[in-house]
C-alpha cells in the first residue's frame, strides 16, 4: 500500500457560485426518519445536538461525550449546537458492524485554527482507523482523511485546503467499498478523493467484537492528536456511499439539487438487457385466452409455453402483463384484450379476456381448516442420517442456549418503568427499539413471549430447557397480569382514577398529548389509562393516532403503537394457545377490551385514514390477535373489532368496497411490506372466524400478487429503490430490476417470516403445494441464512447486490430490531410445518424434508423422517404403529429429473408431477418404511424484467457465488445453452461447487461477501 499521498492542493474561491452560502439555512430537524430522498435503513445514527447526544435514527445509538462536560449553546444560524472544548463524542461502537461503505456528514464551526484536530477517529486497536481532521480553511492541510489497516504502510488519504463561505460549513466523508475510493466534500462539492483503496473499513473495525471499536467525535484515542475546539451540528453516519447530489441534499434538504428520484451514483452498473430464452431458439409466444367474473380482475399466467425452433422442448417464457390500479375493466360481462410484454424480446403475446356475470353469493358456513397443525412437542428435530447436526438444529440450539440465558426481568423493564415499579437487582433496559425514549419499545418482549412460549412447547427432550422455559414465561406473564390489574384503578385506596378508556386525561402537568417517554417525561399515571390497559408506555401514542399523529422522532410524533401492542397480544396469546398459562388469556382479553372501546368511538373515515398512515398506523396483526381473540373466549365483539381494523384502501379499494385485492387489484404499490404483509393473516383469520369469503379473497391474492410480481430469489418480497425504501413494494409489479434492489437494503427478514405465515395459513384451508413450494424456498434461503454462524445473531436485512454482504445483530438478545424479534420466533418453530395431518385424522401430509420425529399421538404412530436433505436427494420415513391412512409426499415443484418411490424396499409405479403431492395409501405396518428419491439439478431462477440476472439454485438450494468484496457490475457467468450443469463442478455432497474458478455455495452457508444474482449468457 502506498504511502499517505502529498498534499493535493484544491482551491476553491468564494466566487465559484456554485457553493451555498449561510444566507441559505441548512437543513433542520424536522423529526422525519426519512431524510433528502435517501431510505431511513441507510442511516444508522443521526445526532442532532440541540441539546443532547441522542441518536434521532431509530436504531438509538446514543452517544456520550467523555473529558468533559457537554455544552449545548446557541450558535446562529441553528438553535443549540454542541460544544466541543475538550470533551469528546463517543459512540457505540456496533455502529459500525458489518459495514463495507460509510459516509459521514456534519456541519461543523471551528472555534480554534489548531493543527490536526480529529472531527472523527474510527478505528479499532494497533493504530487501525479511519480519521477525519479540520484545522482551518485556506490551509493547505485544512481537511485531511487517512484510512490505515495499522500495517507498517502509513495507509491511504488526501489533504487539501478548502474556502468556507462563512464561520459554520458542512463536510462529508464518503469510503465507497465498492469503488474503493475516499472522497471528501465541503459544502456538497468534492474537494479531494483517493482511488484504488486496498483497505476496506472490515481491516480497521473489529468485527468479532463490535462493541470493542472506538468510535469518537472531536477527539481520538489516543493522547497526542489534540481534542477538537469547535461547535458541531446534525452529525450524520449512513451505511452506503452517497453521491455529490446526496451529500448536497444532506446539507441543504432538496434544495440543493438531490431529489428522491436521483439515481445513487454506487448503485451497480446495470447488464444488458437481453432474454437467455432466444439463445435456446426461442421463437414465439402465443397468445391465450382467460376468464374471469364481473368486477374481479383475471389471474393471468406468469409464465406460457414457449415456441421453439425446430419443435425443440424449452422453459417456459415469463410474461409481464399490465397491472391496472383498479377493475374498471371488468365491471360489466363482455370481452377484452391485454397486450403483454417478454422483456428482453420483441414479442408481445395476447391474452383475450372473457368476463362472465357474477353470481349472487349465498350465505357461507363458517368455514373449517382441512388441515391442522401438529403442537410443537409432537415434532422433535434429529440429527441427520450421518449422525451430523442439521442446520435447523444448529440454528434452534442457538437460540434456545441464549434464551435459557436471558434475564426474564430485562424484557419487563419498561413495562415496570411505565407504571412507576421498582426494578428488581439485575434488570437491565434493552437496547435499541427497546430503549428508553424510543417509541416502539415492549416490541422485543411481545416477541419474547411467544418464543419462551415455544421454546418451553418444542423442548419436550430436554427437561432442564423446558423447566427453564416455563419459569420464566410464568414470570413475565404473573408481572404482565399484576400491572395490567393496576390500569385504570386507584394506586392507593380512596385515591383517584379513570377505569374508561374512552376519557384517559393528559399526563399530570400536561395540556395535551405526547409521546414523551424520557427518564423525566414519561406519564406513570396509570390509575388514570383505563381498565385493562397494558402496554410498555402509556396510552398516549394510541390517542395522538387518532388525532393524525405522524411517524417520527419528535414527541408531537409516534411509532406505530398498534404493531407493539399487536406483539404483545400475539405473545400472551401464544402463551396461553401453546404454552398452557391461562392468567395470559385474561391479561390479552382486558387489553381487547381496552382497544374495543377505543376504536368503536372512532369515526370510519378517521380509522381508514389512520390504517394508510405510513408506519404511524402500521398495526401488525392486530386483526389477527383480535379474531383470534374472539375464538378463545367465544366472545364476537372481538371478531368486531378485528374489522375495525380492515385497511379499507388495500383490502377493499375504497370505503365503497369497489376493487382492492378482494377483486384481485393489486393494492401492493409502494407500499411498506411489512407493515401490510401481518393485515394479511389477520384477514385470513377474519374469514375463519367470520366466514366472509371477501377475506379469504383479499388473503389469496394478495399472495399470489406478492409471491409472483414482487419476490427476490430468496423468498423476500421488499426492497425498493422507487419508491426510495429498502422495505417497501416496488412502484409497479414486475420491476424488480428497475424499481428494486435498493442499495439500501432489501429483504426484511420479519416480512418473509410474515410469509411464511400466511402461506401456511392459506395452506390450512386449500392444500395447493405452491404454498408449501414457497415456504421451502424462503425457509431455506432466507430464514435459515439469517442467522449468523456462530451465535444467535441474525440479519434486519439482506442485500442481494453484487458483492453483497450480510449484518448480524442481537446476538446477545438485548437490542431488538423487528427482525430481530421475529428472528427468535421463527427458531423457536423450525419443527412446526414439516408435518400436517387432516381435520379427520386420516392423511398426514409431509411438506418438508428434514431429520425429524413426528408423534401422531391421534392415530398411536410415530413417524420418523431420515435424510441428509438437502445434501442428499433421498428420504427415508419409517412408520412405528400400525393404522389405515393417507401419506401425502410432496413433490416440489423443482423436482423435474423424477420422484421415486420404495415402499418397504420395493419400487412403486406412481404418477409424479412436479408441484403437486403424491397420496401413497394403505393399511401401515410397524416398521414400514416409504424410501423417497428426487434427484437435484441446477436451475435459475430470473428476474422478472431482467431475465439474464438470475439465481443459480440446486434443488432447493439457493447458491452464492462468493466473492472478495462490494462489486461495481453484476457477476457475469457463461452457462452451457443445453445444460448448464456442464458448466458446474464440485460435490453435490458437501454442496460446495465451482463455476469459471468461482466458487458456489449454499446461501445459507455465505457468511462473507458474495452474489446471488449473476449476469448470464448462455452458449
Amino acid at each position: 500500500m502506498g504511502k499517505l499521498l502529498p498534499a493535493i492542493a484544491i482551491i476553491l474561491t468564494a466566487g465559484l457560485g456554485l457553493w451555498f452560502g449561510l444566507t441559505q439555512l441548512p437543513a433542520q430537524t424536522t423529526g422525519d426518519q426519512i431524510l433528502d430522498g435517501i431510505g431511513e435503513t441507510a442511516l444508522i445514527a443521526r445526532y442532532v445536538f440541540d441539546g443532547n447526544a441522542l441518536d434521532r435514527s431509530r436504531n438509538n445509538y446514543h452517544a456520550a461525550v467523555i473529558g468533559g462536560e457537554p455544552a449545548f449553546p446557541e450558535d446562529s444560524p441553528f438553535d443549540r449546537v454542541l460544544s466541543l472544548r475538550g470533551g469528546t463524542l463517543q459512540i457505540p461502537g456496533r455502529a459500525l458492524a458489518g459495514v463495507d461503505s460509510l459516509t459521514v456528514t456534519c456541519w461543523v464551526h471551528l472555534i480554534s485554527t489548531h493543527p490536526g484536530q480529529r472531527l472523527f477517529d474510527f478505528g479499532g486497536k494497533n493504530g487501525r482507523g479511519l480519521f477525519g481532521e479540520l484545522t482551518a480553511p485556506d490551509i493547505d492541510n485544512g481537511f485531511r482523511v487517512r484510512i490505515t489497516d495499522g500495517g507498517p504502510e502509513d495507509g491511504r488519504g488526501f489533504s487539501t485546503r478548502f474556502t468556507s463561505p462563512g464561520r459554520w460549513f458542512h463536510v462529508a466523508v464518503v469510503l465507497d467499498a465498492a469503488r474503493r475510493t475516499l472522497t471528501g466534500y465541503v459544502m456538497g462539492r468534492e474537494v479531494g478523493r483517493v482511488e484504488n483503496l486496498n483497505i476496506r473499513l472490515e481491516d480497521v473495525l473489529d468485527p468479532n467484537r463490535p462493541d470493542d471499536n472506538r468510535l469518537f467525535v472531536g477527539g481520538s484515542s489516543t493522547a497526542d492528536n489534540p481534542v477538537m475546539n469547535a461547535n458541531l451540528r446534525d452529525l450524520r453516519l449512513y451505511n452506503i456511499a452517497l453521491s455529490e447530489d446526496q451529500v448536497r441534499a444532506v446539507a441543504y434538504g432538496d434544495s440543493g439539487g438531490a431529489g428522491a428520484g436521483r439515481q445513487r451514483a454506487v448503485e451497480p452498473t446495470p447488464p444488458t438487457l437481453r432474454s437467455p430464452a432466444l439463445s435456446l431458439g426461442l421463437r414465439d409466444v402465443p397468445d391465450i385466452a382467460v376468464e374471469t367474473t364481473a368486477g374481479v380482475l383475471p389471474r393471468l399466467p406468469v409464465h406460457i409455453p414457449g415456441v421453439y425452433e425446430n419443435g425443440a422442448a424449452g422453459p417456459t417464457v415469463r410474461v409481464i402483463w399490465p397491472s391496472p390500479a383498479d377493475n374498471s375493466a371488468v365491471l360489466n360481462p363482455g370481452t377484452y384484450t391485454l397486450t403483454g410484454t417478454v422483456p428482453g424480446t420483441l414479442f408481445q403475446p395476447k391474452a383475450v379476456v372473457t368476463v362472465k356475470p357474477a353470481k349472487a353469493a349465498g350465505p357461507s358456513a363458517k368455514p373449517e381448516p382441512a388441515l391442522e397443525p401438529f403442537p410443537l412437542g409432537r415434532v422433535i428435530l434429529n440429527r441427520d442420517a450421518d449422525g451430523r447436526d442439521t442446520p435447523f438444529m444448529k440454528n434452534r440450539d442457538k437460540f434456545l442456549f441464549t434464551l435459557a440465558e436471558v434475564n426474564p426481568d430485562n424484557f419487563l423493564y419498561n413495562f415496570r418503568d411505565a407504571f412507576g415499579r421498582p426494578q428488581p437487582e439485575g434488570a437491565v433496559q434493552l437496547r435499541g427499539w427497546d430503549s428508553q425514549t424510543t417509541r416502539l419499545r415492549g416490541h422485543a418482549s411481545g416477541h419474547y413471549l411467544t418464543a419462551l412460549a415455544q421454546a418451553y412447547a418444542g423442548s419436550a427432550y430436554n427437561a432442564e430447557l423446558q423447566a427453564n422455559f416455563l419459569q420464566k414465561m410464568n414470570r413475565m406473564i404473573d408481572t404482565l397480569h399484576d400491572l395490567s390489574q393496576k390500569s385504570g384503578r386507584p394506586a392507593e385506596a380512596g385515591g383517584p382514577s379513570n377505569a374508561d378508556p374512552l376519557t384517559v386525561p393528559p399526563g399530570p402537568g400536561k395540556t395535551g398529548y405526547d409521546s414523551d417517554l424520557s427518564t423525566d417525561g414519561i406519564r406513570r399515571d396509570y390509575w388514570n389509562w383505563g381498565a385493562g390497559f397494558i402496554s410498555a408506555y402509556p396510552p398516549d401514542q394510541f390517542i395522538m393516532l387518532e388525532h393524525g399523529a405522524t411517524y417520527g422522532a419528535t414527541n408531537a410524533q409516534i411509532w406505530a403503537p398498534y404493531y407493539t401492542l399487536h406483539k404483545i397480544l400475539a405473545g400472551l396469546l401464544d402463551c396461553f394457545e401453546v404454552g398452557d398459562n391461562p392468567k395470559a388469556l385474561e391479561v390479552a382479553e382486558g387489553m381487547g377490551t381496552w382497544v374495543l372501546a377505543r376504536l368503536r368511538a372512532v369515526p370510519d373515515d378517521v380509522r381508514i385514514a389512520m390504517w394508510s398512515r405510513y408506519i404511524a398506523g402500521e398495526y401488525g396483526g392486530m386483526n389477527e390477535a383480535m379474531a383470534r381473540l374472539s375464538r378463545l373466549t367465544g366472545n364476537p365483539e372481538f371478531l368486531d373489532c378485528a374489522r375495525l381494523f380492515d385497511n379499507t384502501n388495500f383490502f377493499f379499494g375504497d370505503a365503497e368496497h369497489r376493487h382492492g385485492l378482494a377483486k384481485n387489484v393489486d393494492t401492493l404499490r409502494t407500499r411498506h411490506a411489512n407493515q401490510h404483509i401481518p393485515q394479511i393473516t389477520g384477514a385470513l383469520e377474519t374469514y375463519r372466524a367470520s366466514g366472509d369469503p371477501a377475506y379469504r379473497a383479499v388473503a389469496e391474492n394478495f399472495w399470489t400478487i406478492a409471491r409472483n410480481h414482487y419476490m427476490y430469489s430468496i423468498g423476500g418480497v421488499a426492497g425498493a429503490k422507487n419508491p426510495r425504501n429498502a422495505e417497501c413494494f416496488t412502484a409497479e409489479p414486475d420491476t424488480l430490476f428497475a424499481n428494486g434492489f435498493s442499495m439500501d437494503g432489501q429483504n426484511e427478514t420479519c416480512a418473509t417470516y410474515n410469509m411464511l405465515k400466511l402461506s401456511r395459513g392459506l395452506f390450512f384451508f386449500d392444500p395447493d403445494p405452491r404454498y408449501m413450494d414457497y415456504y421451502e424456498q424462503g425457509l431455506y434461503n432466507h430464514i435459515l441464512a439469517s442467522v449468523a454462524e456462530t451465535n444467535a445473531g441474525n440479519t434486519y436485512h439482506v442485500p442481494l447486490n453484487p458483492g453483497a454482504r450480510k449484518r448480524f445483530g442481537n446476538e446477545n438478545m438485548d437490542g431488538f430490531t423487528c427482525c430481530n424479534g421475529t428472528a427468535v420466533e421463527s427458531h423457536t418453530k423450525l419443527q412446526d410445518s414439516i408435518y400436517f395431518r387432516s381435520a379427520d385424522n386420516r392423511e398426514l401430509y409431509v411438506n418438508l424434508y428434514i431429520p425429524s420425529t413426528l408423534d401422531w399421538t391421534e392415530r398411536g404412530v410415530t413417524v420418523a423422517q431420515s435424510t441428509n436433505f438437502p445434501y442428499a436427494d433421498s428420504i427415508l420415513l419409517t412408520i412405528s404403529g400400525d393404522g389405515t391412512f393417507a401419506l401425502k409426499v410432496r413433490i416440489p415443484v423443482w423436482a423435474t429429473q423424477g420422484f421415486f418411490v420404495e415402499i418397504n424396499g420395493r419400487e412403486e409405479k406412481v404418477e409424479a408431477e412436479p408441484g403437486s403431492y403424491l397420496t401413497l395409501r394403505r393399511d401401515w405396518k410397524d416398521g414400514d418404511t416409504v424410501s423417497l428419491r428426487m434427484p437435484f439439478s441446477f436451475r435459475l431462477e430470473s428476474v422478472m424484467d431482467m431475465p439474464n440476472l438470475a439465481s443459480i439454485f440446486y434443488g432447493p438450494v439457493l447458491l452464492a457465488v462468493q466473492e472478495e468484496g462490494p462489486l461495481t457490475s453484476w457477476r457475469a457467468v457463461t452457462l452451457d445453452a443445453g445444460d448448464i450443469s456442464r458448466s458446474i463442478s464440485g460435490d453435490p455432497a458437501a454442496l460446495r461447487f465451482t463455476l469459471d474458478g468461482l466458487v458456489l455455495k449454499p446461501f445459507f452457508e455465505s457468511y462473507g461477501h458474495h452474489s446471488v444474482y449473476v449476469d448470464v449468457t448462455l452458449k
